[in-house]
């Protein structure tokens, strides 16, 4: 073994280990759902919104699928207790005329082929 493939080998490791510690964090991470959102809110937006109430894991703004715009909500990860204390004091805040909907997100139902919800 050459040094430089020693390199490569902990590079490899270190990359390991920094996924294994993202998805373990996804793991203990809170779903929350945002709602009622305005359709000109960003990613950016929404994050800085919520991590004043703590560490934001991450933050998904749904749009649809054949026109690319934005569908009005998403979707926030937070650790246990400060996602209880976002879902807490955001609830019925007004961002752009708009009062949100802020709740732990539930399971999405699974639907088969043909199935309208």
């Amino acid at each position: 073994m050459k040094p430089g493939d020693y390199v490569q080998l902990g590079v490899q490791c270190a990359w390991w280990h920094d996924a294994s510690q993202r998805k373990e964090r996804h793991k203990m991470a809170k779903r929350i759902f945002v709602g009622n959102l305005p359709f000109s809110a960003t990613e950016d937006e929404i994050r800085a919104l919520f991590e004043k109430h703590g560490a934001v894991v991450s933050v998904s703004l749904i749009t649809d699928r054949d026109t690319g715009r934005p569908r009005g909500f998403g979707f926030v990860e937070m650790e246990g207790a400060d996602a209880d204390k976002a879902i807490q004091a955001l609830e019925g805040l007004d961002m752009g005329g708009r009062k949100l909907r802020v709740s732990e997100a539930r399971e999405r139902r699974d639907s088969g082929p043909g199935d309208s919800r």
